[in-house]
């Protein structure tokens, strides 16, 4: 796609793209590189001439020394283009795990949180085409199904606040052309030409590559392709999930004599999902994990997965909490605990929600009542003083508390779309 000299094209695509979705409050996501640029000079443009309003924020990982300054260098862009700029700061890596993908989920998590705070109903990300390209040889190189090779979604919800990708259809050379026609520069990040990352090592072999066809319009048609299947396989999975599972107490419950006859990549997704409701999306495991829980599952024996357990009840087998992952947990009544459940009861001092144990279970002698298993009901959410269990509502001990958080098939059933 060319883009016109005036930039007409490029602002008619956008302001369709935000009208599509009914979006009048927008944040921008601004690096200083040359899409984020170029995407938040657009957006101030249509500020200037719609009512849509703008926002644009950038995250200073502190990562370098140059990050303070390229900070700056927006807030300057951005004040003379007429939008209010925010710069967060990150702080927390402790030197553990990747840098690259723990600074990436840093970054989304604290515009997330930034964007609820100040109204925002949409993030705008200036991911265009090459990334999209890159994204998908990445999954090649991993030997990725059809989640890896649809790449980049052009929609996505993280936190209540809606991530969105305008720029797909355009390439990283149209925006800086436009940026060029504008008289306007931009940052170029030095590790953006450095082979130590893997993004980068692809950006360099899809120009050989191109020759051979796998161009960038070519891979980033693949992707959309695959976004395709991708939603299909979601909706079958979705269909399927209503004959084949029930939520009880915010465990998923699959019914063994329908969940083994389903194709492997149904199953697949169905289990995913049930594993991403049960420990709040937290822990997404790996692909050969999870083929061994499916088989686990089809031989009717226990198994484990991204802190959850799956175990069997007579036709049933139950995917819950996994005592390990919660045992540590500490929160105060009415606050979230294991990114799930509150507890609340007029009485509340010197109180603390965490999970029920075995100990604790001693002390509910009706919890057979229920119908649940020992492995799930020690990993439920019970309030504490001291040694004394003052209320788990799951194992039949209430004692005038409530418990807030998804508990029913349809909100699961539902969020098989989304996870």
């Amino acid at each position: 796609m060319l883009l016109n000299p005036d930039d007409a094209a490029l602002l008619t695509t956008l302001q369709a793209f935000l009208d599509a979705r009914h979006l009048d409050h927008v944040a921008v996501a601004v690096s200083g590189g040359g899409d984020s640029t170029a995407l938040l000079h657009v957006m101030s443009q249509l500020a200037a001439t719609t009512d849509i309003r703008v926002q644009a924020v950038t995250v200073d990982h502190g990562l370098r020394n140059e990050a303070a300054e390229e900070a700056r260098q927006v807030n300057r862009w951005a004040a003379a283009w007429g939008i209010p700029h925010t710069t967060l700061k990150w702080s927390g890596w402790a030197g553990d795990g990747n840098l690259q993908a723990e600074a990436r989920k840093a970054r989304y998590e604290l515009m997330v949180d930034w964007a609820t705070e100040q109204g925002v109903q949409a993030l705008l990300l200036g991911h265009t085409a090459d990334d999209q390209a890159e994204t998908v040889l990445m999954g090649l190189s991993r030997a990725s199904g059809v989640d890896g090779l649809a790449a980049m979604p052009e929609q996505r919800m993280l936190g209540g606040i809606a991530l969105l990708r305008p720029l797909l259809g355009y390439s990283r050379q149209e925006l800086r052309d436009y940026l060029q026609l504008q008289g306007l520069d931009w940052i170029e990040d030095p590790s953006n030409h450095s082979p130590r990352f893997e993004r980068i090592r692809m950006r360099q072999a899809s120009e050989a590559l191109s020759d051979l066809g796998l161009s960038t319009p070519a891979l980033a048609q693949v992707a959309q392709n695959m976004a395709h299947v991708q939603a299909a396989l979601d909706h079958h999975t979705q269909a399927e999930a209503r004959l084949t599972c029930q939520v009880d107490a915010g465990d998923v419950v699959l019914d063994m004599e329908r969940f083994v006859t389903l194709p492997q990549e149904t199953a697949r997704r169905l289990l995913l999902g049930a594993v991403a409701w049960v420990n709040g999306g937290t822990d997404r495991p790996r692909r050969q994990p999870t083929i061994m829980a499916l088989s686990a599952i089809g031989q009717g024996t226990p198994a484990q997965l991204a802190g959850c357990r799956i175990v069997k009840q007579r036709q049933w087998m139950r995917v819950c909490r996994e005592y390990n992952a919660v045992k540590d947990l500490r929160v105060n009544p009415g606050e979230l605990w294991d990114n799930r459940w509150r507890l609340t009861s007029p009485k509340e001092d010197a109180i603390t929600i965490a999970a029920l144990g075995d100990k604790g279970l001693l002390q509910c002698p009706n919890w057979r009542e229920t119908g649940r298993p020992h492995a799930a009901l020690v990993a439920s959410p019970a309030a504490w003083r001291g040694d004394e269990v003052l209320a788990a509502p799951f194992a039949a001990a209430a004692n005038g508390w409530s418990i807030q958080g998804a508990t029913s098939t349809e909100e699961f059933i539902a969020s098989l779309l989304s996870h």
